[in-house]
């Protein structure tokens, strides 16, 4: 886990592409809805998380989302009247609550899934053979280094 020397411009340069890539997915419009479907960015990544069968305590998932308990606290009570989950006390702890998803929230998942799949193919099918092997061996790399120095 080595550092390597790098160019100020060519950091300069990845955080540019960083920003445009949030810009053109549209990330910075937070009332905006994901994929068509009404529900937030955050709300669209604890589907994705919750879709396991089996139920996670709120502090996991806040955890897992690199969210603040109250945040996903908040999230939680919208996400279950909106009929996306339910939030159960944990048998092992009553001051806990498991969140397990519904039918409508494992349904509306799938489709999110697929609406996602089917524009990632689109985007991929743009790219040159190289382009997407550089992608595909840079991106791990980012997210690794994103994990080891984000606390």
């Amino acid at each position: 886990m080595g550092t390597h020397q790098v160019d100020s411009a060519e950091a300069a340069r990845l955080h540019e592409l960083l920003m445009d890539v949030v810009r053109a997915a549209g990330l910075l419009q937070p009332d905006q809805t994901v994929a068509g479907h009404p529900v937030s960015l955050s709300q669209a990544f604890a589907l994705h998380e919750l879709d396991t069968g089996t139920p996670l305590s709120q502090r996991d998932l806040a955890e897992r989302l690199r969210l603040d308990k109250s945040s996903v606290s908040r999230m939680a009570a919208e996400m279950e009247r909106n009929g996306l989950l339910v939030r159960e006390r944990d048998p092992g702890n009553h001051r806990q609550y498991r969140l397990r998803l519904t039918d409508q929230g494992r349904a509306m998942h799938a489709r999110m899934a697929t609406t996602f799949h089917e524009q990632y193919e689109c985007w991929v099918a743009a790219m040159t053979p190289g382009e997407r092997a550089a992608l595909l061996e840079g991106l791990p790399a980012l997210v690794r280094v994103i994990r080891q120095h984000i606390r």
